[in-house]
């Protein structure tokens, strides 16, 4: 009697794994209906409420993908430990402040030889689909402080999801009117450079997009992986030279829109900030 045994090199056995997510979920508002979507798309999924115990499931379990929904009760952290600040959880407040809502999409641990543009493009999809959709609670909106922050490859066809809820946020907390504003502008100028000319479309570089939003002024922060550049070298696009030159045009156009735009000194994160336009503070 032959038998006949099929031996699979162990990359493969490494493709089968299962990629594995952490939800971190306070009010169990995102948690079931993603865990759902997720495991039905044949990703590992594993749920927490809290930040403290998201700590002790991140160093044990080699996340690729990990999504925080917390409000600033669940944000303090209860240990002084040096590793309860880990690059994809929101950094721990001191002392709990209701009207604080911190929203996280890290996929900076993510393996991309397990990872297609399709499994990223639905994680992030599917996420900003539902969180756009729940009632806002808690404290009222005129004393409202959101913490979003997204850390994903460099994609073009993720910018779109995330400028659209950035946007409506933005909205909700009153500091725009879209129909008047031109910020959406502003942001896909930004956050295209970042990808197309900071990172030139490298998906193994990350783009990291931090944004505090409250009625008072919106807060954006956008930083590749590439090699910056000399916003000083960059030709005067009003100048009749130019005229017909595309470079420049997209920082003008940020300069024009936000009332605040600094750069650091390598070029690679930008810092725009945006006020109330109702407001004549």
């Amino acid at each position: 009697m032959q038998t006949f045994k099929l031996q699979l090199p162990k990359t493969v056995y490494k493709l089968m794994e299962k990629r594995k997510i952490l939800i971190i979920d306070d009010h169990d508002d995102l948690a079931t209906v993603l865990e759902e979507e997720f495991l039905e798309n044949g990703f590992d999924v594993t749920l927490s409420e809290d930040r403290d115990s998201a700590v002790s499931m991140y160093n044990k379990g080699d996340f690729d993908v990990v999504i925080s929904d917390l409000d600033g009760n669940n944000l303090v952290s209860k240990s002084n430990d040096e590793e309860n600040s880990l690059p994809c959880l929101p950094d721990p407040i001191p002392e709990a402040r209701s009207n604080i809502k911190a929203f996280k999409i890290c996929l900076s641990n993510y393996r991309a030889n397990q990872f297609s543009d399709e499994d990223i493009e639905l994680i992030v999809k599917k996420t900003l689909n539902y969180k756009a959709k729940f009632i806002d609670r808690g404290a009222a909106m005129k004393d409202r402080h959101e913490m979003i922050d997204f850390e994903v490859p460099s994609l073009i066809s993720l910018m779109g999801d995330i400028l659209d809820y950035l946007m409506k946020r933005v909205e909700k907390l009153g500091v725009i009117k879209p129909e008047k504003s031109n910020l959406f502008v502003a942001l896909d100028e930004a956050f295209v450079n970042a990808v197309k000319h900071g990172n030139k479309y490298d998906k193994s570089k990350m783009v990291r997009i931090s944004v505090e939003i409250s009625p008072k002024k919106a807060s954006f922060t956008i930083e590749d992986e590439g090699e910056g550049f000399d916003v000083k070298a960059i030709p005067d696009p009003t100048d009749p030279e130019n005229l017909f030159k595309s470079s420049g045009r997209g920082v003008m156009f940020i300069y024009n829109i936000m009332d605040k735009v600094t750069y650091n000194q390598r070029g690679n994160r930008l810092t725009m900030v945006k006020m109330n336009e109702g407001d004549d503070r």
